[in-house]
């Protein structure tokens, strides 16, 4: 992820300076940022400080953390789901013949069934 090249306190002291009235094409200006950067500081941190804005960031974090865990510890169940089901299938074959399979097998297996002696 691309990090920003504006702290924390340097982004809410931009937005400090157009709540004073600096016109945003100068503070753009002056800051070396576009005007759409700017409006998106305002609209996701305009009216915070910098305890809220660092809150956010925990939260933020913690909650791609708790994603990251959530989808590991569901690829995990997936993995486990899959090999079980291989497990299964291949345990109920094992040391049986063809005549002695049942008539379900028989037909799931693709080999005609004998009738037994």
């Amino acid at each position: 992820m691309k990090t920003s090249r504006f702290t924390d306190s340097q982004i809410i002291a931009v937005l400090k300076q157009s709540e004073a009235g600096t016109p945003v094409p100068q503070l753009c200006r002056e800051h070396g940022i576009s005007s759409a950067t700017f409006y998106k500081w305002r609209s996701k941190f305009g009216g915070m400080d910098a305890s809220l804005m660092s809150q956010l960031k925990e939260l933020q974090d913690e909650n791609r953390r708790l994603k990251k865990m959530y989808a590991d510890a569901q690829l995990s169940a997936d993995l486990l789901k899959e090999a079980m089901a291989k497990k299964w299938r291949g345990h109920l074959n094992v040391g049986r013949w063809p005549e002695q399979r049942s008539k379900s097998d028989a037909r799931t297996s693709g080999t005609p069934a004998r009738p037994s002696r």
